[in-house]
């Protein structure tokens, strides 16, 4: 008998045509002490499986049995951690452990409840921080604390929804070996919900795609027969690691592709031209008169961001120099805090530089405007208007000149390019998140800017959803051969975008730390760069940076 069992469960939301299948005919066995990591993406259902398995949900069909029993409603043999924290702001870490274990363990003795919370801290690494509150706590910590929330009550199994998602790359990491080494010690049952590859091959005994929606369902089974404990750097170089993430990568590619959105490949751009300001050369290239750069197209020249604190002043960035040819495409990558989105707002134009100067086709960068098209995390729509409105408002002011039906070819050609050929219309508030990040990328493109600056522009967006949009970006971007710079902390993403992958060492005080030339052939996609056999070793370089600066290892060296 499986210890968790889940037989033919279907749930749906809405009343009559509005009804909508999210999961339909779902069923699996787990076994006990097994680790499985289901691979769900954006509107997949995940989290509507992982309620139904709490008890927080009731199905519309089917069943579920833990250990032969009915799951008819929450209890704590299951111990659950969603990405939000949902913590008590008013209670500190220890309060706010404390607060499950009394409910649960009511009939033992205060000292045996107060054991049973230090353990779990101490579990997660934070005895040291057990009489804060959540508001003085990292994002990292609090998720450390609902994970030993969920420990603390001795659950038979461990419900994990997508709980590393909202963190950086270095904490999540961390919190991946944490995840690891409770399991390995303890042995307990654990579903993980994630929306990445390599955590799920990283932590998995079995990996199990979810398929996209409405109407998910379970897709094939991959065991992971990787020896532990497992080590990232070690992963690398492992045959089985390669063909494993290459298989699952394909699979999900493929389900993907079935719900991508065509271009309308019969729009034809207009030929017209931006406005643009032809200034005299700045007085820094006059100062360098000397040593004249070549191929300067953009040129960062020791350029430093300070900071007033109440501590004295902190320097975020401390010399970043560097040079880009005329439709280069840069990726910008380092652990949160270096400094990354500082350079790119830098350059933008919205923070003001400290020391040093930043040049854009011969002319010294000292505020923003249209010659840098930007794409942040969020796009940042204007939710009343449609798709459509939102691009026109930066293309009627670049093109002040062309008619107004060029502006408006203009406008849905790079729509249709991103997949929105059908949605212009749509007001931005009705979109999905990868929709609104489609509308900024198109937005950005049709400002026709000298330099494409691109600030985690997928890092809100589940996999899936970020895999698309990078094709998206790449596609577009052969197009145009705009000069770009990318700050992501995906390696695969920096890679499979880039020339260059510019390194950064940590802050304060951060540099560039290292530069990769990426020679990889142009049109790319996802599948022939996990076949190219210079990719891992692109991968391993990165990795190896990375962690080398995980706790700011040379960050004052030259």
């Amino acid at each position: 008998m499986a210890f968790l069992e889940l037989k033919n469960l279907s749930k749906a939301y809405g009343l009559g045509a509005a009804r909508t299948s999210v999961l339909d005919n779902v069923s699996l066995e787990v076994e006990e002490g097994e680790f499985v990591a289901i691979l769900g993406f954006s509107g997949s259902g995940k989290t509507t499986l992982i309620s139904s398995i709490a008890g927080l949900i009731e199905p519309d069909a089917g069943e579920i049995l833990l250990k032969g029993r009915p799951v008819k409603g929450p209890g704590p043999d299951r111990g659950v951690v969603f990405q939000s924290y949902s913590l008590m702001p008013w209670l500190t870490v220890h309060g706010n452990i404390a607060l499950a274990v009394d409910e649960v363990f009511s009939k033992e003795s205060k000292a045996d409840r107060k054991r049973r919370v230090e353990q779990a801290i101490e579990m997660v690494g934070l005895s040291h921080a057990a009489e804060r509150r959540p508001a003085e706590l990292s994002g990292g910590m609090r998720q450390r604390v609902a994970v030993a929330r969920a420990l603390a009550m001795s659950p038979e199994i461990l419900l994990l929804d997508e709980p590393l998602s909202a963190l950086d790359a270095l904490t999540r990491a961390k919190l991946q070996d944490e995840i690891e080494q409770i399991w390995s010690r303890d042995k307990k049952t654990v579903i993980l919900i994630t929306n990445d590859v390599d955590e799920a091959l990283l932590l998995a005994d079995r990996v199990i795609p979810l398929t996209v929606g409405p109407g998910a369902t379970l897709g094939p089974d991959f065991e992971v027969n990787i020896p532990r404990p497992r080590d990232r750097t070690a992963m690398n170089h492992d045959p089985a690691f390669k063909h494993l993430r290459a298989k699952i990568t394909q699979y999900l590619m493929d389900i993907g592709a079935e719900h991508a959105a065509a271009a309308d490949e019969s729009r034809i751009l207009p030929d017209v031209v931006p406005i643009t300001r032809k200034d005299m050369p700045p007085k820094i290239y006059q100062d360098a008169a000397h040593s004249p750069i070549e191929e300067g197209y953009v040129e960062f020249s020791g350029v430093r961001k300070v900071y007033p604190t109440p501590k004295g002043p902190l320097t975020v960035v401390d010399g970043f120099d560097l040079k880009l040819k005329q439709g280069e495409f840069i990726s910008l990558i380092g652990h949160s805090g270096c400094g990354k989105s500082t350079v790119l707002s830098m350059m933008a134009g919205l923070t003001g530089i400290s020391d040093g100067g930043i040049i854009l086709d011969g002319r010294e960068i000292s505020d923003a405007g249209p010659d840098r098209g930007v794409v942040f995390q969020a796009p940042s729509l204007m939710p009343w208007l449609t798709a459509r409105q939102n691009v026109e408002l930066g293309v009627e002011r670049v093109y002040p000149h062309a008619t107004e039906q060029d502006r408006k070819d203009i406008v849905e050609y790079y729509l249709a390019r991103v997949g929105l050929a059908d949605a212009m219309d749509r007001s931005a508030k009705d979109l999905s998140n990868g929709m609104k990040q489609r509308v900024g990328i198109a937005r950005a493109f049709a400002l026709s800017p000298k330099l494409l600056l691109l600030d985690e522009p997928f890092g809100m967006l589940d996999s899936l959803t970020r895999w698309d949009l990078q094709e998206v970006l790449m596609e577009v971007w052969g197009r145009t051969q705009v000069t770009s710079i990318c700050v992501t902390h995906d390696v695969d993403e920096a890679i499979l975008l880039a020339d260059k992958v510019v390194m950064m060492t940590n802050g304060p005080n951060a540099r560039i730390g290292a530069v990769m030339e990426v020679d990889l052939p142009r049109p790319r996609t996802r599948r022939a760069l996990l076949e190219h056999p210079n990719y891992y070793g692109y991968r391993e370089e990165i990795l190896n940076f990375l962690e080398e600066y995980e706790r700011g290892a040379h960050a004052d060296a030259a």
